[in-house]
């Protein structure tokens, strides 16, 4: 009867030098490259200089940066030595990208797994990266456990590069020797990304998205500048939770600062779970023996089943283009070429799934040189990435939108007023010539406002949450519910009279103001896009006097409870700072709360009573 091996005399027969061990790799073989930053860089430079004593190679990977450019050899238009296959879900506009558009394969990231394990794409060799085995003889991927662990477990030949600096990270992250035919130890520092360069675009858009991230979530985040900018913006939050495709070094960064701390999940709490890491030597020191850290495999991380289990679930990721219907291309840019984009769709699948779940996709409103908007009419020959139907939140650096549950005339007004100001005008043509705007839209100065962001502010009133911010022009069928709503003698006060109706043109210069000549701060409750307005406060100014008249109107529910002082507050700031002198009311002699709320700031009130009382106040006259 024969006797099992003890694995520590296996792992010493499986060594071998890299020259010898890629000699066993056949020509026509399909051979399989870890991924990200877990590439065995060592096996993939044997690889490329090994290139002319093979035939049909076909590499298998997901998208990569390549330290060493195997693609380059592929496309070589006489060689026959190797072909590329990346699995990547985006657009190919950029150059790289479109000149090697015939090695790209289109799948969701939690499908590869599958293809490996049915051997519908069967694998005869995979090249992967481990640390040293443990006493047992198990062995960890590390940073890159993604689609390789299926891979590895599903290839027939595996060659791993041992590598003592690659971290012991726990979870579904294991290989034993026995399952590994040839070992080769190489010890080499992994691959790392620079820091994200500082943009002031990427910050003013991680503040917006901030303040759609409610305490307790759980993110998911792609790579690059706006989400580096995001992630430093979440720094107030408390509780968030991580289940993500990249754990990357400002996650390390906001767990360090007690804002990460994976408490209400609600599914793998107290973990960290991602299946690949991206980022510094020191965030790879982190991860080593991290018992707060799982990875898994992708067909596990991206699961939208899994993905719908958490919490509060916020995926936000890099959009490249969207039309103004909402349709969206995605590109791997240079931060983010590591994933490729794969796992986009599953996330915005799964975090769909839940009631309190959030997909955002964030985009700079230009191209880098200003001179193209991403924000356009049609998408025309560029790849759809994510459809019209599952797009939800989308923010650029002039504001942020919910395109859930909208008509095309409302997503069209949503992203147009979200554009660049020097493009909306442009747009807003556009798309009253496919048919997107009715004939009764008409262009006004407001349209290249740009949204104050600065101030937004959300105040607690009697336990609960409500939001002061400045109108959008999407906000118009909320105002005219708000109108709807008020009682008879609310009406009277503020609109002089009895009214009705309260058309679209009616709330118009109310919803789209320019911010400094007019201006309209709303309070709200209830989520972007579906919120309720309880409180109207609005100045618009005469030029002739540098003066801004005011309005409000508060809902029954809400009154006496120190929204209309907050409303006025408001407007006085925005007024002060944008170089008016001062504020004015036009108000019955029955209104004393008006009185009241002009009374309520810190600066002397006049009032002049006829058949109406005039109240005027100026910033320079404090009381």
């Amino acid at each position: 009867m024969a006797t099992a091996s003890y694995w520590a005399d296996d792992y010493a027969e499986k060594i071998h030098s890299v020259e010898k061990a890629l000699r066993l790799i056949k020509s026509g073989q399909r051979v399989f490259i870890g991924s990200s930053c877990g590439e065995p860089q060592c096996l993939v430079r044997g690889l490329y200089d090994a290139a002319g004593s093979f035939s049909d190679l076909e590499i298998v990977r997901l998208l990569s940066l390549e330290s060493t450019s195997l693609t380059s050899i592929a496309d070589k238009s006489l060689s026959q030595s190797m072909n590329i296959r990346s699995f990547y879900l985006g657009s190919v506009r950029s150059k790289d990208l479109a000149r090697n558009v015939r090695f790209l394969t289109p799948i969701n990231l939690s499908q590869v797994s599958r293809l490996f394990k049915s051997r519908r794409l069967p694998l005869h060799v995979a090249l992967i990266q481990v640390t040293p085995p443990d006493d047992f003889g198990w062995m960890s991927l590390g940073v890159s456990v993604d689609v390789t662990l299926s891979a590895a477990l599903s290839a027939d030949l595996v060659i791993a590069q041992v590598n003592s600096e690659m971290p012991w990270v726990l979870g579904q992250s294991f290989i034993h020797v026995n399952d590994v035919d040839l070992i080769v130890e190489h010890d080499e520092d992994l691959l790392t990304i620079d820091a994200f360069p500082e943009s002031d675009r990427a910050d003013v858009i991680g503040r917006h998205i901030a303040n759609l991230v409610d305490d307790g979530s759980t993110i998911q985040i792609s790579l690059g500048t706006s989400p580096h900018a995001t992630l430093l913006a979440l720094a107030d939050k408390n509780d968030l939770g991580v289940h993500s495709q990249f754990l990357t070094t400002d996650m390390m960064h906001l767990v360090s600062r007690g804002v990460i701390t994976n408490r209400k999940k609600g599914f793998n709490e107290g973990k960290l779970v991602a299946s690949t890491a991206i980022g510094t030597r020191e965030f790879y020191e982190f991860l080593h023996y991290n018992p707060s850290v799982e990875f898994h495999p992708s067909d596990y991380v991206n699961d939208p089943r899994v993905i719908a289990r958490h919490n509060k679930m916020v995926c936000m990721n890099v959009a490249m283009a969207i039309d103004i219907t909402g349709q969206v291309a995605a590109d791997a840019l240079i931060f983010n070429h590591y994933s490729g984009l794969t796992g986009i769709l599953d996330f915005i699948k799964g975090t769909s799934l839940r009631e309190d779940g959030k997909s955002i996709l964030m985009l700079t409103s230009t191209t880098a040189d200003g001179k193209k908007s991403r924000i356009v009419p049609a998408l025309g020959d560029c790849a759809v990435v994510v459809p019209r139907g599952e797009v939800q939140y989308v923010v650029t650096e002039y504001g942020a939108v919910n395109l859930f549950g909208k008509s095309y005339q409302e997503r069209a007004l949503a992203l147009i007023s979200i554009a660049h100001p020097d493009f909306r005008e442009e747009l807003f043509h556009e798309a009253k010539k496919i048919g997107l705007l009715g004939p009764e839209r008409t262009l006004k100065e407001s349209i290249h406002g740009i949204y104050p962001i600065k101030r937004e502010e959300i105040v607690e009133i009697d336990g609960e949450l409500v939001t002061l911010r400045p109108t959008k022009p999407v906000d118009e069928r909320w105002l005219q519910e708000h109108f709807y709503n008020l009682d008879t003698q609310d009406v009277i006060s503020r609109f002089f009279g009895l009214r009705t109706s309260f058309s679209q043109t009616d709330v118009e210069d109310i919803s789209r103001t320019d911010y400094v000549k007019s201006f309209t701060v709303v309070a709200v409750v209830g989520d972007l896009g579906f919120e309720k307005v309880v409180g109207i406060g609005e100045y618009h100014l005469d030029e002739a006097k540098n003066m801004a008249e005011v309005a409000f109107s508060v809902s029954k529910d809400w009154q006496g409870r120190g929204l209309g002082r907050a409303l006025i507050a408001k407007l006085a700031e925005a007024a002060r700072e944008n170089g008016i002198t001062g504020l004015f009311a036009v108000t019955s002699l029955e209104n004393g709360r008006m009185m009241k709320l002009f009374r309520a700031l810190p600066y002397k009130v006049r009032s002049v009573i006829g058949d109406e009382v005039l109240l005027s106040l100026r910033f320079d006259e404090p009381e």
